[in-house]
This record gives structure tokens, sequence and C-alpha cells, in this order.
């Protein structure tokens, strides 16, 4: 008798483990947010925010990626036939593993791609190449249905365009280092070093050195034969137009360096800008020095100098004054980010080090705490490719690429001090 209610017992608990994961929905895995061109260009025809469109070339093929906190089966599917001229084979890959799908405008489709087993957690890769067409198009495919035991757990994918976040997924997350300073200092210097080791210097990257409560310096890869020295102050009045602040909002440039670029920037806050073009290099160190001082009629002066090992002098970006303001430099902070959708599938990393604040009476601190944090793609759980921390003595940071392992956002990282305050005669700047 105890022997069949042990058996009853089993049953019924598989039974309703079956249950549950029959009742786990299916993912919609949309393809606007979270696939990627193998030609990475920036006027892409073929993927757009309703997927895989307009598909002509052979040799181009798409990767889709999502994350699973659990091992297991993964059937792949399609919710509706896709849009196809004539016939046409697709081949849908995962870990080397291909399954080829045959479409036909004049046959029905049930809908199944295939199925593979997922063998660890992390990021998967779902290629999709076209085999061949019979008519000047391959099919067109919105989203990819995912379900089986491998998405019970854990996931992380751009769920839908809410925010528009297709365009904010397919970036990737940003990624920060908040430095931890000490209270009641009135600082109006602050230094920093950057190095982009060999490899890391992606289109589309921007290697933030020194962002402070108004604004941000640091370097970018604007194009393969374009790099910039950027600097940008934000203007005080709460607008992504610069046509719409008002003169006595307006961020004003008093000087500018040699060659340098200024003008006006929005989308993401709006305000005076200004660039070098200079193809720095990667594995040199390259050292960032903004200035900021209140004046006595609530306007504060920001100015910016670089130093490339190249030149070795510091050199003139732009100085901006900014209204309604009055402050010593504040909210010390670097990051990376990628400005360009195509390239978030690549990763990229870069190194900061010898971080130093100087304050009104000349003395120098260094700053060797920082705290980790990620934008809202990584907040959400959209994307979890981010890392922080320190290697080889410095603080680094990583995004982009789909790597599997992440740094827990707010951990806060403290790198050896150097105590080589920066040997700088400011009265012979610039």
């Amino acid at each position: 008798m105890k022997s069949f209610k042990l058996s009853a017992l089993i049953v019924l608990g598989a039974m309703g483990l079956k249950s549950q994961a029959q009742n786990v929905p299916a993912i919609s895995l949309p393809l606007g947010g979270n696939a990627y061109s193998s030609l990475h260009q920036d006027a892409e025809r073929s993927l757009s925010n309703q997927g895989i469109v307009n598909w002509s070339n052979p040799n181009e093929y798409f990767t889709a990626y999502f994350r699973v906190g659990k091992p297991g089966t993964l059937v792949i599917s399609l919710s509706e036939k896709p849009v196809i001229e004539g016939r046409g084979t697709l081949e849908f890959s995962i870990n080397n593993q291909p399954k080829k799908v045959n479409f036909d405008e004049s046959r029905s489709f049930d809908g199944k791609i295939g199925e593979w087993t997922i063998k660890d957690t992390g990021y998967v890769a779902i290629a999709i190449k076209g085999i061949n067409k019979s008519g000047a198009k391959f099919p067109s495919i919105p989203s990819l249905i995912l379900s089986g035991t491998a998405t019970e757990g854990k996931t992380a994918y751009v769920k839908n365009n809410e925010g528009n976040f297709f365009h904010w997924g397919r970036r990737g997350p940003s990624v920060h280092l908040n430095y931890l300073q000490p209270e009641n200092v009135n600082a109006e210097w602050y230094y920093n070093e950057v190095t982009v080791p060999k490899g890391e210097d992606i289109l589309g990257s921007y290697f933030m050195a020194c962002g402070f409560g108004e604004g941000y310096f640091g370097m970018q890869v604007n194009s393969p034969t374009e790099r910039h020295i950027l600097f940008s102050v934000w203007s005080p009045f709460n607008t992504d137009d610069p046509k719409s602040i008002p003169e006595s909002h307006k961020i004003k440039m008093l000087k500018k360096g040699e060659s340098v670029h200024t003008g006006e920037f929005g989308n993401e806050g709006a305000g005076g800008q200004s660039y070098l073009n200079y193809m720095w290099k990667t594995g040199n160190t390259y050292k960032f020095l903004l200035h900021g001082v209140p004046g006595n009629d609530s306007i504060t002066t920001y100015t910016a100098y670089f130093f490339a090992p190249e030149m070795n002098k510091w050199k003139l970006i732009a100085s901006f004054t900014r209204p309604q303001t009055k402050t010593y430099l504040k909210r010390f902070h670097s990051f990376l980010e990628n400005f360009s959708p195509v390239q978030g599938d690549l990763s990229r990393k870069v190194l900061f080090n010898n971080q130093w604040i100087c304050d009104d009476r000349g003395k120098w601190t260094e700053l060797n705490s920082a705290r980790f944090t990620t934008d809202n793609t990584g907040a959400k759980g959209y994307r979890m490719d981010y890392q922080g921390g320190i290697d080889q003595g410095s603080f680094y940071l990583k995004n982009g690429g789909f790597f599997n392992n992440y740094t827990s956002p707010r951990k806060i990282f403290n790198r050896n001090a150097t105590g080589k305050k920066p040997e700088i005669e400011f009265s012979k700047l610039p």
C-alpha cells in the first residue's frame, strides 16, 4: 500500500512539473531589437523595427541573441508564414548545428523551425542564413517564437519597442564608473588617464573620461578615418532641441583650440559642443584635464585640455560658460557607450587610471574608489553584457558583444593608489 502511494505521488509530481513547464508562455523575440546584420552598415535596408525585410544579398546573414538562465531544450518556430516571393530556403543555426527550412509561397507552413539542446546558461546566438531563393528576396521574418525548458528560467532580451528600445537595446548597455569623492571640496580641476587596448576601438564607441555634473569630455571612434576628442556642456534649459533654448540659458564659447570644431548638440539634452579630429591610437595613454570655476554672476566656466603622447603637450579643446550655474566641479564619473546600433553585437573595453581632483587652494586628492553602474537598458534586464572593475591596476569598463560574465550594478571597486599626482603648470596651459 505504501509502495502504491509513493508511486502515485511520484506520478502526480511528475505530472505537476510537466504541467508547470507547459504553462510557461512562449517568448516572442522581435528581430528589430535583438538581431544584427553581418554587414554592420549604418544605412541598413534589410533590418528594421519590423525585423528582417528586403533581404536580397546572399552574402548577408543575421544573428539574433537572447540570454537564458537555465539549460534545456529550445524550440524555435514562427508565429505566421513569412512573406516570400516564390520559394526560398533559410538555414537556422545554434552552436554550429544548422537546420534548413524550405518556404514556398504556394504552400502552407506549420511554423516549426527546429529544436536544439542548450547545454549552459548565458547568451544564445541564432544565425539566420539565406541558402537559395527563386525570387528577388529571401523571406521576411519579424520575430522568432522561443519555447522549451531553456526558456523557463530568467531570460534577457529586448521585449518591445516601447521607449524606442529597439534603438537603445541594439546599441547595448552603457556602463559607468562613479568616482567616490571627499565631501566639502571645492574641486576646480579634474584629471583622468584613458587607454583603449588594441582591438577594442570599435566603430561607434565613446570612451568618456571626465564626466561631471554639467557635461562630459572624452574620445570617440566616429568612422574608419575619423576620431573625435569631444567636450560638451549641457544647457540648464531642459530640452533635446538646441534651437528652443532661450538666449538667457545658452552655452557660450569663450575660446577654442586650433582645428577644434564648435557648435550645438541635441537629442540627449542640449547645449554647447566642441570636438577635435584626432586619430588617437590604441595602446597609448591619453590625459584629460577639466577646469571648472564659478563666477560672481551665476555663471560657471568650463575649460577642457587634452594631452596626447604623440604631441607631448597640452592642447586646448574649448572653454564654455554655463548660465544659471554657480558651482565647482562635482559628480565625477567616466562611461563607455556605443552610439551606433549596428555595432551593438561587438564588444569594446577601456581602461581608466590615475584619477585626481585639485581644489581651489591647489591641493590634489586622488580618487581611487568607484561605483559601477549601467543604464536603463541594463537596469530593465534587456541586455546583461556589461562589466566593470579592476584590470592591471586600472579601472575598466566593458560592454556589448553578448558575453556571459556580467558585473553586479552598484558594486564598488578600489584600485591601488598611485600617489603620482599630475605635474601640470596651470599658468602655462593654452
